[in-house]
């Protein structure tokens, strides 16, 4: 089940919501918890005993590791425990397949794949989880004792599936002590729908382009950057719409989660990107890898060695392929590159240079990103340089059929409506606060409306993050 769904929508949602709403707060973790259950069990049936067995393992861990805090060796032994019972999980699942199709082609040996379903959301709570059980060895946090409370961190429905990754220390207090009120679901709402749209009516409308034409083995220039353009604009909605409405849930039910993009298309550099785009994602590795391993509080060299070995794993996380893991390298060398000397030049550049240059590389890596089949990837740069030609018919025809979603998408990945808003608050006019949110709820109710439309009436309903 996706929240992009008649099913969550109409049926899952409202009845969870209302029930929510109606038992006392002492039964309100519980009924999230089992709710979480049946939401997960709606797609994966036979892995929840894989989270529940998960969550088991990092609750005792995180007790243990509390419990020997004097006894520096039992305590690292439990922290260490934690950390490679959930990098085994993750390892087996989403990268099993992977590393036996590599040893029958290196060694030409003939082990069978296992050929097994990947976990929905296991990228994201086995993170979750075993940050928590590194922050509680860190003494940044306590370790949960009451069970239920940490099952049901791990098992939030609105962030299980692709994030924002919330770690325990985010709503450690807000698990046992929190506000539901009529404000915070009606801000929760505003931003559930806001996200609706961004996924339903933008990403799926110009994704409908990408699916065509990435499937097209022989295209002019001008079509290939149309649609890697159209790709970028899609994985930006389609993400950031997912994580708006996981956000929204979490504010209804009365749970502040972080915000995981900041208008990433703005930036000027590619450092820049990074802090804008998942940010959960990037804060993560930056906390619990890049530090420990050092960061950039070393020699040069090893500084080099830890931002390429950080980005080779980014790049491995979102996908058991070697384009994720050249997607991951590729930008790791660009940081490397702007950390060392870009970075003031870029400063110094008219803004209208830094941003065409941070485009044209985050362009370029989407194309990496797209692409698992090397060969299709060759030739897909090869139509990008104009191997096939530069213009072409079909260019027009499809910028024309896609000129207003693109309209649509390349102004609402720019700040203007928040700054429209922003300035309307400051300004105090009463009257012209009203009218402004008078219009916003004309606005959501239309877009819900359209939302809902759209869902009833076509088949493209993809969430590209599922497969990470």
């Amino acid at each position: 089940m996706v929240f992009s769904s008649i099913p969550f929508l109409f049926f899952f949602f409202p009845i969870v919501m209302l029930l929510y709403y109606v038992v006392p707060f002492k039964g309100k973790n519980l009924l999230l918890l089992i709710a979480s259950l049946i939401f997960y069990a709606w797609g994966e049936p036979v892995y929840i005993v894989l989270m529940i067995f998960s969550s088991i393992v990092d609750y005792c861990n995180g007790r243990m590791i509390e419990k020997f805090e004097n006894n520096a060796k039992m305590k690292k032994f439990f922290m260490i425990l934690s950390v490679c019972i959930n990098l085994s999980l993750l390892g087996f699942f989403k990268y099993g397949d992977f590393f036996v199709e590599n040893v029958n082609a290196l060694l030409g040996t003939s082990i069978d794949p296992l050929n097994l379903p990947l976990p929905i959301g296991i990228s994201f709570y086995t993170f979750q989880t075993m940050s928590y059980s590194i922050d509680v060895y860190r003494k940044d946090v306590k370790a949960e004792r009451n069970f239920l409370n940490f099952m049901c961190y791990v098992s939030m429905f609105p962030q299980l599936i692709a994030g924002p990754i919330v770690r325990y220390q985010t709503v450690a207090e807000e698990l046992s002590k929190r506000e539901i009120n009529l404000d915070g679901f009606i801000a929760g709402l505003k931003i559930f729908t806001i996200g609706l749209g961004k996924k339903v009516l933008i990403a799926n409308s110009i994704g409908m382009l990408w699916a065509e034409l990435s499937t097209t083995a022989v295209m002019s220039a001008s079509l290939a950057w149309l649609g890697i353009v159209a790709f970028a604009f899609q994985i930006f909605f389609d993400f950031s719409g997912y994580s708006s409405m996981a956000i929204g849930l979490g504010r209804m039910f009365g749970f502040s989660y972080p915000e995981n993009f900041n208008y990433p298309y703005t930036a000027r550099s590619i450092t820049d990107f990074w802090r804008r785009w998942h940010m959960s994602l990037s804060t993560w590795f930056k906390d619990y890898v890049y530090i420990p391993m050092g960061g950039s509080r070393c020699s040069k060299s090893k500084n080099i060695r830890n931002l390429l070995v950080v980005w080779m794993i980014t790049g491995f996380w979102h996908g058991s392929s070697w384009n994720f893991i050249l997607w991951g390298l590729y930008f790791g060398i660009i940081l490397i590159i702007e950390k060392t000397f870009m970075l003031k030049l870029l400063e110094k550049a008219p803004r209208i240079v830094s941003h065409i240059y941070a485009i044209f590389l985050i362009l370029i890596g989407w194309a990496i990103f797209a692409f698992e089949d090397i060969t299709m990837l060759g030739q897909f740069f090869g139509s990008l340089f104009g191997a096939n030609g530069f213009f072409s018919t079909e260019f027009m025809f499809y910028l024309k059929n896609y000129a207003v979603v693109f309209l649509v998408a390349g102004l609402f990945s720019l700040p203007i409506a928040k700054s429209f808003k922003n300035k309307i608050i400051k300004s105090e006019n009463k009257k012209l606060i009203l009218v402004s949110q008078l219009a916003e709820m004309i606005l959501l109710l239309l877009v819900f409306f359209l939302s809902t439309m759209y869902l009833v009436d076509a088949s493209f309903n993809p969430f590209l993050y599922f497969r990470f």
